[in-house]
């Protein structure tokens, strides 16, 4: 959702023309009972989102060698996808890869093959996990040294590319915004309380059900918060695993999961939620908490790196260490002491979309330029794909 929003802000404000090419694995069929593979089966081909239109070309995963094969194997389906593109007239400038394994890797083999330049945007585990792993690091190592732009979404980020190699000026932070619009404090906050069945002091945590997002802890911190109750807002492999620790802990009264809600009715829940809890292991720019403070909610965040980037001071929320005992203190701390939601809000309208956008395209229009500058080998017209950048067309 972040690199859509990312990417719909820039075309909606810059001169900007994108084509996106999104590929999903490979599977036979879309029946129900495969699960995630099936899901992946049901893609379209083609589809057109918010006006920008989107190809999902398929690529084979190995088993037991998925892991090292697949930027190969994702970068011969994208050729292929692209090379038909161009057969039918498109044309672009530079290629913008999100995540860096195995997306980015692949982007920067195309980008050589067809002779355009690549900006990288690293967004989290892919610095932190991926690439100090030894045979996709070094894969890794090699895309940031070779991209010509590498964007990051927090000054951590930022400061783990340089590590693995990239060249510090060709390195920028360009945090991910929050949709001020569709993130804004409800007109009837009782109501919407009563609409979620809240009847006590709330606290909201939202993510996937994965170990890495830490609901265990914020589950776990309940049992020391007796007169607060927990939203848990996301779907997941972990789901048994809370349902079984609410119980046992004795808190299951007080802990709902709520299941996976559409990105547009979680301002709703949000907003009836007093505090908001993320208790995640790693994060690149957690765009969770920019959406609840958007909504008026204070958050109260674990104290991993990038975290301290977005609550930047106490409107916004606390950091807090990542246990149980730690998110506990946090809360009474922040409730102690509540910023007002006005507050709040306004510290997250310091983060709208415009500055990145702005941003993301100079440094497109700068990789641009630099590539075709004089004395530099100009992109003969058949390997030209459509403008990321329009030159000033539009």
């Amino acid at each position: 959702m972040f690199v859509e929003n990312r990417l719909r802000h820039l075309v909606g404000t810059q001169p900007v023309v994108s084509t996106v090419l999104a590929p999903v694995p490979w599977f036979p069929s879309g029946a129900a009972r495969f699960g995630e593979w099936a899901r992946h089966a049901r893609v379209p081909r083609r589809e057109e989102r918010h006006g920008l239109m989107i190809h999902h070309p398929r690529y084979p995963l190995l088993p037991k060698v998925g892991m090292l094969a697949t930027p190969w194997l994702l970068y011969q389906a994208a050729l292929r996808a692209v090379r038909r593109l161009m057969r039918g007239g498109l044309r672009f400038d530079v290629i913008d890869a999100h995540y860096l394994y195995p997306d980015g890797v692949a982007a920067v083999w195309l980008g050589r093959r067809l002779g355009v330049p690549v900006v990288l945007t690293a967004r989290g585990s892919d610095v932190t996990q991926i690439a100090q792993m030894p045979g996709p690091g070094r894969m890794v190592s090699a895309a940031v040294r070779s991209a010509a732009a590498v964007i990051t979404v927090s000054a951590a980020l930022r400061d783990g590319v340089v590590a693995l190699g990239a060249a510090p000026e060709r390195v920028t932070v360009l945090r991910n915004g929050v949709d001020l619009h569709g993130f804004h404090p409800p007109a009837d906050r009782a109501a919407a309380r009563a609409a979620l069945g809240l009847t006590r002091p709330a606290l909201i945590s939202v993510g996937h059900l994965i170990p890495r997002k830490g609901h265990d802890l914020t589950v776990r911190a309940m049992a020391l918060l007796p007169e607060w109750e927990l939203m848990v807002v996301g779907e997941g492999p972990e789901r048994p695993a809370l349902e079984a620790l609410a119980r046992t802990l004795g808190v299951q009264d007080r802990v709902r999961l709520l299941g996976a809600r559409p990105h547009g009715q979680l301002a709703a829940c949000y907003g009836a939620a007093d505090l908001m809890v993320l208790a995640s292991s790693r994060e690149g720019w957690a765009n969770v908490l920019l959406e609840s403070m958007a909504c008026g909610t204070p958050v109260v965040a674990s104290d991993i790196p990038g975290n301290p980037e977005v609550v930047g001071c106490r409107d916004a929320g606390v950091i807090a260490p990542r246990s149980a005992e730690g998110i506990a203190a946090g809360v009474r701390d922040l409730w102690a002491a509540m910023p007002a939601r006005a507050a709040t809000r306004g510290y997250a309208e310091g983060f709208g979309w415009g500055e990145t956008s702005a941003g993301g395209y100079g440094i497109y229009r700068a990789v641009f330029e630099s590539h075709n500058q004089p004395g530099s080998v100009p992109l003969r017209l058949e390997r030209r794909l459509q403008p990321v950048l329009d030159r000033g067309s539009s």
